[in-house]
């Protein structure tokens, strides 16, 4: 279980290779979804339209949701939209930025499923067969208006009674099909010429506003996921050391109700507890320990984490948050300059 949690963070990490990879494996799963899928019309009039919209339409929407829930940066977007300015302001160019690349890759998935769907052209058949004008062919002169109507729904059933073997449900299938490929093909290539326009004309523009939106988005997620980390740690060491606090307090009750027994005794000696809370203060106990020793203080730590973020300056003096969760304190060298940049 360790090792799956393990994984699943690792998947939902920042880095963009694991992303991408996300990606590509959300259109794998695609298409084989799709190859799999057994295509039914109902050949209804009234259901076609609903069927065929629904399935090409539907799916799309759910692995869009699925690549949004699988990606990190859409949860810490967010909730880096919805929290109070602080101590740090906010910066809606990185928001921008990172409502970007995560449409960017849920849309993966989505759109490869829309092409398939329009490229093999079932769906837009099933979907579109009733909406045809009668009076591009001629084998529906003969027919009054029920008939066509009944026969259009029966297009996407080849094998039914009433079109098998007629050339009218040919050419209605053959032209919406046409149609449906042609639709697929001109996104098709429109999201090449667009990748390729994005792709040129990048550079051309100014780097710096791209680097320092990226550089900050990905700083988010890290810091998010450091203090995740850190509360996770001390929990752990707070838990450990109420525990070794309450049997310690044992002991000393049992000492001075008499109940300790020693070696000499009829019973055995209880087993030697560790010292008081008192006697833990030498150089193993950690800094961030000493300043978060009570559950008021843990409370008001992480509503002043959530509040009010502390400003981006390393060489600040430590205000109320110097002596918070986190002991990984930075290391500065003498006379090093660090950026003051608090729009995050």
């Amino acid at each position: 279980m360790d090792k799956f949690r393990m994984l699943f963070q690792h998947v939902q990490s920042s880095s963009e290779s694991v992303m991408n990879g996300i990606c590509l494996l959300l259109a794998a799963v695609t298409v084989k979804l799709y190859s799999s899928f057994d295509f039914n019309c109902p050949c209804l009039a009234r259901y076609n339209a609903l069927y065929g919209l629904g399935l090409l339409l539907t799916p799309p929407l759910a692995l869009f949701l699925c690549g949004l829930l699988a990606n990190r940066q859409s949860v810490v977007m967010v909730e880096e939209w919805r929290r109070p300015t602080g101590h740090r302001r906010k910066d809606p160019g990185i928001i921008r930025y990172m409502c970007s690349s995560v449409l960017q890759r849920a849309l993966a998935a989505p759109l490869v499923w829309i092409l398939l769907a329009l490229l093999d052209g079932k769906c837009f058949v099933c979907a579109f067969s009733c909406s045809v004008d009668p009076e591009k062919f001629l084998d529906f002169a003969n027919m009054t208006p029920s008939q066509v109507q009944l026969f259009l729904a029966k297009v996407p059933c080849k094998e039914d009674e009433l079109v098998r073997d007629s050339p009218a449900r040919k050419a209605v299938s053959r032209y919406l099909r046409c149609l449906s490929q042609a639709i697929g093909w001109s996104i098709t290539l429109l999201m090449i010429i667009m990748a390729f326009l994005a792709r040129c004309l990048r550079p051309c523009f100014d780097q710096t506003v791209f680097l320092q939106r990226r550089y900050w988005s990905n700083y988010v997620d890290l810091e998010q996921k450091l203090f995740d980390e850190t509360c996770c740690e001390h929990a752990r060491d707070f838990a450990h050391r109420c525990v070794l606090h309450f049997f310690a307090s044992m002991q000393s009750e049992m000492r001075a109700r008499g109940l300790h027994r020693d070696s000499a005794g009829r019973g055995p000696e209880l087993p030697q507890m560790p010292a008081p809370l008192e006697d833990l203060d030498g150089e193993s106990r950690k800094a961030h320990l000493r300043a978060v020793s009570s559950r008021e203080q843990v409370d008001h730590l992480l509503s002043s984490w959530y509040s009010s973020k502390p400003p981006l300056d390393l060489l600040a003096p430590p205000g109320p948050w110097g002596g918070g969760l986190s002991h990984r304190s930075p290391t500065v060298a003498l006379g090093t300059r660090l950026s003051q940049y608090t729009d995050v």
